[in-house]
C-alpha cells in the first residue's frame, strides 16, 4: 500500500476514534472536547500512517 493511503487510512481512523472519546463521558461527538479529540486523533493517524509507510 503507498505512503499517501496509509496515512489518509491513519487520518480517517484517528479522527473517527479521536471524535469517539468523549462519549465516554457522555458529552457529544460535536462538542468542543469532541473536535479537540477528533484533531489530536487525525494528527496522530497522519504521524502513525507515514511510519508504517516509511517501515517503521
Amino acid at each position: 500500500m503507498s505512503e499517501k493511503r496509509l496515512i489518509w487510512f491513519g487520518v480517517i481512523v484517528g479522527s473517527t476514534l479521536g471524535g469517539l472519546v468523549p462519549s465516554l463521558w457522555h458529552a457529544s461527538m460535536w462538542s468542543l472536547w469532541g473536535l479537540v479529540f477528533s484533531t489530536v486523533g487525525g494528527l496522530l493517524g497522519i504521524w502513525a500512517g507515514w511510519k508504517v509507510g516509511r517501515g517503521l
